[in-house]
């Protein structure tokens, strides 16, 4: 079963929203990326605030699933007159592949999770490349 964990916010200043949704809502910061991205979680919800890049608004960027099996969901996409999802470049943690629902909402999937250590155990255990998140 497909399971939503993480959402992420372009945010205008990540930093002010980290400190928001600590002091609101007692969410703990998982990891400062050193391209101002902060990861945070609940202990079972998680948010990745994405600095706002040129040309670009703050909003909700995207959201993703953990599931089962990527391959899973692909043939369920393709059955159903989808496309595949693609491949994240760079192998970002938490997200292998993306799609896009029909009104164009991207959406992360990932066997691993979003949990740091979960991410690297699961990275290791496969042979994958390990790199910092874009």
């Amino acid at each position: 079963m497909a399971k939503i964990r993480h959402i992420a916010i372009k945010a205008d200043d990540p930093g002010k929203l980290a400190r928001f949704y600590e002091e609101t809502f007692d969410m703990k910061v998982l990891k400062r990326s050193e391209r101002g991205a902060i990861y945070m979680t609940d202990g079972y919800m998680n948010l990745a605030l994405l600095p706002v890049r040129e040309n670009q608004k703050a909003r909700i960027d995207h959201f993703g699933f953990v599931v089962d099996s990527i391959d899973e969901v692909a043939g369920r996409l393709e059955r159903n007159g989808h496309h595949r999802p693609k491949v994240r470049p760079n192998n970002p943690p938490y997200a292998e592949e993306r799609t896009v629902d029909p009104e164009g909402n991207e959406i992360d999937l990932s066997e691993h999770g979003f949990q740091e250590e979960e991410y690297q155990e699961d990275r290791a255990a496969s042979g994958g490349k390990v790199t910092e998140p874009v």
